[in-house]
């Protein structure tokens, strides 16, 4: 039986890892390159619209400069991606070119997600780009992000960019199979997965190949929760089966399908939850945690026991118990320095709109 997606393709996110793109000697796998550029160009004619999220710059640097282990520290991890990007680029471009069709480098960083202006504004630079049938290749911007490098993996950024342009499908390809049951002992593949539950994520296992790849199953466990929140369904496959990518659009049942949340969060709210790294937290008394868990509604100043970091208002914040478990995100009506002047907290003003929050059982 075909598998079938809930809506029809017309805008597709690929993410390639690192271990696709980059041979254990650290070189481009052009063949295989050569194979998947083709395919995307073959679904661009078909009409449907191509972002490719990319790894494989910092691996590809080490092979420039003959590497073998992949270093530690932030400025050498910067001056390996800046040297290896000019090499992906090359290859990524002279691969379009040959089949009559072009790509654009596009590097983000978290900041371009975090601002609220800056994350439509890339929404609309994503859009022209498409328009002129030119293929986005994303990666994050390793040589000036500073937070350690950066959104964490690639996979994290994919699932992020597939929520921006409201996709309608993320195929994640990977050097494995799809997501495998570990508790078995012949490691059956799951063919579908209706929502990632505690038990799910503890079939997850973490990346084989440091020097290589960054992520592993559990970073694409997490990513895809990301995707399928925002109503984009996810595929994990294996990078190298033949015509990946025209199989799983025709509907062979290659990987692993997750589907779609059906409580959707709405875009703002999906930004507080995953889009938008808090700047702080708060502690809230057990009566605002029974009231914000009931739904519906706000956070108001009496229930604020305690606050952590130095924000600014319109910031999102994490919100804790008094047990210190996270009980939502939120975008809170006061600075740091506001909460410290305020003496009397017996009145009734808003710290968090219920309309700025997201309760963490998302």
């Amino acid at each position: 039986m075909q598998r079938t997606f809930p809506r029809k393709i017309k805008r597709i996110v690929i993410k390639v890892g690192s271990s696709v793109i980059a041979t254990y000697a650290m070189k481009p796998k052009v063949a295989h390159l050569r194979s998947l550029v083709k395919q995307i160009c073959t679904v661009q004619r078909q009409g449907i619209e191509v972002i490719l999220v990319s790894s494989g710059a910092i691996v590809l640097g080490m092979g420039e400069l003959n590497q073998r282990k992949r270093p530690s520290d932030l400025a050498s991890l910067q001056a390996l991606a800046a040297i290896g990007q000019t090499v992906l680029m090359r290859t990524y471009s002279d691969l379009f070119k040959k089949n009559k069709s072009g790509c654009a480098q596009v590097l983000l960083t978290w900041e371009d997600f975090d601002n609220r202006e800056r994350f439509n504004n890339a929404n609309n630079t994503f859009g022209a780009i498409i328009e002129r049938g030119i293929v986005p290749v994303v990666n994050e911007n390793d040589t000036i992000a500073t937070d350690e490098i950066k959104f964490g993996d690639n996979d994290r950024l994919s699932s992020l960019v597939a929520s921006l342009v409201h996709a309608d499908l993320l195929l994640i390809l990977s050097d494995v199979e799809g997501l495998y049951d570990l508790r078995t002992s012949d490691k059956k593949l799951f063919d579908e997965i209706k929502e990632i539950t505690a038990e799910i994520e503890g079939v997850a296992s973490g990346s084989t190949n440091k020097n290589i790849s960054k992520g592993g199953m559990s970073a694409k466990l997490n990513a895809i929760k990301i995707a399928t929140h925002a109503n984009v369904p996810c595929v994990i496959a294996h990078g190298e089966t033949e015509n990946v990518l025209l199989r799983i659009l025709k509907g062979d049942r290659i990987g692993t399908f997750f589907m779609e949340r059906e409580e959707k969060l709405i875009a703002k709210k999906h930004w507080i939850s995953f889009g938008s790294k808090p700047k702080g937290s708060i502690v809230i008394d057990d009566g605002a945690r029974e009231a914000l868990l009931k739904g519906g509604k706000s956070l108001l100043l009496p229930g604020v026991v305690s606050w952590d970091g130095h924000f600014k208002a319109d910031s999102v914040v994490v919100i804790y118990d008094k047990k210190s478990q996270e009980i939502g995100r939120g975008l809170i009506n006061y600075s740091t320095a506001d909460l410290y002047k305020i003496e009397d907290k017996k009145g009734k003003q808003e710290v968090i709109h219920c309309d700025n929050l997201v309760l963490s059982q998302r």
